[in-house]
């Protein structure tokens, strides 16, 4: 089953909820996401001969940004949210019976 693409109309209803004035970059390559400045946009045709408009990354060696922020990379559900691994007690050395004495540790 062909899955539907995305319209210029459903983008301009998405972005119409979007900051102005915000800026716009590209999400690129779910498997290592890096955020690139985007820069052109071209109207063209598709191999049926149905209109297709394309949105371009820059040329510049600086419109790849770097990393993908991982709040991003999640919310595209291109990662999954990574939680901090729970505490567990420090595990320490049996010292019941034990006294220091002059330093070293021995049995009463």
């Amino acid at each position: 089953m062909e899955r539907p693409e995305m319209t210029v109309g459903d983008l301009i209803d998405c972005l119409s909820a979007c900051d102005r004035s915000a800026s716009l970059r590209l999400a690129m390559n779910p498997f290592f996401p890096m955020a690139h400045r985007a820069a052109q946009i071209v109207e063209a045709l598709d191999e049926r001969g149905k209109p297709v408009v394309y949105l371009s990354e820059g040329r510049d060696a600086d419109s790849q940004l770097g990393p993908l922020p991982s709040e991003v990379a999640v919310a595209f559900t291109w990662q999954a949210p990574v939680l901090a691994p729970s505490r567990r007690p420090r595990r320490s050395a049996c010292t019941e019976g034990i006294t220091p004495v002059h330093g070293s540790w021995r049995r009463p």
